[in-house]
This record gives structure tokens, C-alpha cells and sequence, in this order.
């Protein structure tokens, strides 16, 4: 089987990061990457939906990543619980 070189660049960061999950899952940087480009072409797009967010959304995440306006739950059920009605 003849083979094709992908070639490129990523923040060193967020490649040990992922390298790292990869190396947990017992699956290899080229395994992945074959993986992903499989899906790729079996569903004739990305495997993922990627979507703008609304401004509310936007918001949110600008709120959480500067601590403003936060809940804070002692437990995962209290969280839901304040979802409710």
C-alpha cells in the first residue's frame, strides 16, 4: 500500500496534551491521524459539528474565563437540582 505524508504544525502544548491522552488510549499520533481522516471521508465531512456561538453563549464563556458571574455547587446533584423548575 503506497503512502502520503501529512506535514503540520501545532502548539507544543496542546500536542503533548494530546499525545499524552493518545499514549493512555494505546493509540499512536499517526493512528489518529489516519482515524480522523477515515471519518473525514466516510461521513463526507468533519466528524464533529462545528457551529458559531450565539451571543449568549459568547458571553458565557467571556464570564467564566474572567470568573464573573459563576454558580458554585458543592455537588454535581445540587447543580442539576438548581436546573429545575
Amino acid at each position: 500500500m503506497k503512502t502520503a505524508v501529512v506535514h503540520s504544525r501545532i502548539e507544543p502544548e496542546i500536542k503533548s496534551k494530546a499525545e499524552n491522552i493518545l499514549q493512555q488510549l494505546g493509540v499512536s499520533p499517526t493512528e489518529a491521524i489516519r482515524m480522523f481522516y477515515t471519518q473525514i471521508t466516510l461521513r463526507n465531512g468533519l466528524p464533529f459539528d462545528l457551529v458559531v456561538p450565539n451571543e449568549t453563549t459568547k458571553q458565557a464563556l467571556r464570564d467564566s474565563r474572567s470568573g464573573k458571574n459563576l454558580e458554585k455547587f458543592d455537588t454535581a446533584e445540587a447543580m442539576f437540582e438548581s436546573w429545575e423548575p
